[in-house]
């Protein structure tokens, strides 16, 4: 496999690796700020006569229009989440007319495009880029080796340096988009498939060398609330439907009814208080599991008692979070995707409720980020290891079945990061003494809340003091891991054979791990 170089978490790497490239191996949070030149990139001017019209009868014109052709990239968002169905409908196009060895820049992949698995395995599709995968697709990939070349998975703030840089170079962004006029402005807040938010796709709009919006609402031009303006759009395609909003808000983005998980939230928030965290003026951002989310229902009754109102909370902002910065809890909402199509309205409706692209809310190679203005981050994962390391892309069976999300990127900016994570789940163990595979560094994850104890990382000695002054009770994770492994045993590790089936960049683009196929 040629030569090998080790990054600063002892993880072996092919200097180089075919289908993805040279290797720049992860050197720590941030080794390489101020250490590489960093420009834009730039798009190509298309000029718009008054008499050309954007709009296309039919998906297939549009294509046709844009010229894409074998070995190009397109990209595509999320925000519909697993009731999405504009991915399926441009790449069942593609597949018609006959094109191959396309490549997929998307912000994350859902249950809603299992579909593209038929379009992997006729060589429509040769190459994906994205935060997450889950289902059949990851399986196939993890066990099978079926893609040509291997995933590349990029954080949320990753997504959009590599995009802005040009180290991503995409050909057509699909923007599938609720609200749009004839010349292409869209929000995301207006229509049946309203969805809220439009961070990811700002991005795309910005640098792609075609944009095609693609919306089951056409209104009247001027569209009123903008998100993404017409002067950055080609080509518009009306169709029946964008996919089903009533199916944003579920697993990960819910509230949990879990008992474990409720007592973890409950811990949390003991141990947030408890340090003074939450205090007149604060900001966090709650990740995207249901004991993260369920923190907010206990700081609520907190903050109501001691009258507290914090600055903001950003990230994907779901239905609770809105109430209380309706109640007056916080004086800002900053979103990135709406993780609830119930309140998608509110965005931009809302004094208060700012849309935020990927690259101001987690972008590190810009003016400023928002995840570098948290004061605190309640993630969730797969697997915590004794080092802190963080794994939320595989499970402890080595596939594929999660997501990095902007977990990295927030994690290195926010004062405290918390993560929040039953210590057993299905009788496996979540506290191991070596993650799978390492997605957010240990020198940036501070405190783990599980519901069998509270552990602070020993290089934050701050914390470690402000927990014995305040006397909030912790125990050392080898000692919680010990615990743990009493009741579950130790897991048989899993067999890989040498063949690459992921790449997993840091927030910087540095390789952190590599996922291997797994052995059958």
């Amino acid at each position: 496999m040629g030569k090998k170089i080790t990054n600063s978490l002892g993880i072996e790497l092919p200097e180089y690796i075919e289908g993805y490239g040279k290797v720049k191996p992860f050197m720590g949070a941030f080794y390489y700020y101020n250490k590489e030149n960093y420009k834009t990139a730039s798009r190509r001017i298309k000029n718009h006569k008054p008499e050309n019209k954007k709009l296309c009868s039919s998906i297939r014109e549009a294509i046709e229009k844009t010229g894409l052709k074998d070995n190009m990239t397109i990209s595509f968002h999320h925000h519909l989440r697993n009731g999405d169905a504009v991915i399926m409908l441009v790449v069942e196009e593609i597949a018609k007319m006959g094109i191959k060895n396309i490549s997929i820049c998307s912000s994350s992949f859902t249950n809603a495009h299992e579909g593209l698995l038929e379009y992997i395995k006729n060589g429509t599709i040769t190459s994906l880029s994205t935060s997450g995968l889950r289902g059949d697709i990851a399986k196939e990939i993890s066990v099978n080796n079926i893609m040509k070349n291997p995933v590349i998975f990029r954080t949320h703030g990753g997504r959009a340096r590599a995009i802005e840089s040009g180290e991503v170079k995409i050909d057509v962004a699909f923007i599938g988009t609720p609200a749009c006029d004839e010349e292409g402005n869209m929000n995301g807040s207006e229509g049946k498939s309203a969805f809220g938010a439009m961070g990811y796709p700002m991005i795309d709009a910005l640098y792609a060398e075609h944009v095609v919006a693609i919306t089951d609402n056409l209104v009247k031009y001027p569209l009123h609330r903008i998100s993404i303006p017409q002067i950055y759009v080609d080509y518009i395609v009306e169709v029946e439907s964008l996919g089903d909003p009533n199916l944003i808000a579920t697993g990960a983005t819910r509230i949990t009814k879990n008992p474990t998980e409720l007592l973890i939230a409950e811990k949390a928030a003991k141990v947030l208080t408890g340090l003074g965290l939450i205090k007149e003026g604060f900001s966090f951002q709650a990740g995207s599991g249901g004991a993260s989310l369920a923190v907010c229902r206990y700081l609520k009754e907190y903050m109501v008692k001691n009258n507290i109102k914090g600055s903001f909370v950003s990230g994907g902002i779901n239905a609770y979070i809105l109430e209380l910065f309706k109640e007056g809890l916080f004086e800002s909402l900053l979103d990135i995707q709406t993780f609830d199509g119930s309140i998608a309205n509110a965005v931009g409706n809302e004094k208060g409720y700012i849309e935020m692209s990927a690259s101001m809310y987690a972008n590190p190679n810009n003016g400023s980020c928002v995840a570098h203005k948290l004061d605190m981050m309640m993630l969730s994962a797969t697997e915590i290891d004794l080092n802190f390391n963080v794994n939320s892309i595989t499970g402890s069976h080595g596939i594929i079945m999660g997501s990095i999300g902007g977990a990295p990127d927030t994690a290195a900016g926010s004062k405290v990061t918390l993560m929040t994570v039953p210590s057993i789940r299905k009788r496996m163990p979540i506290i191991t003494d070596k993650v799978t595979n390492i997605v957010t560094p240990g020198e940036t994850v501070d405190i783990l809340v599980s519901d069998r104890g509270v552990c602070v990382n020993p290089k934050r000695k701050d914390l470690l003091d402000e927990f014995e002054k305040n006397n909030i009770e912790h125990i050392d994770i080898k000692d919680l891991y010990d615990e743990v492994i009493s009741l579950t045993g130790t897991p048989d590790k899993v067999q890989y054979t040498d063949n690459i089936v992921g790449v997993i960049e840091y927030r910087d683009g540095s390789v952190i791990d590599i996922i291997y196929q797994v052995k059958q």
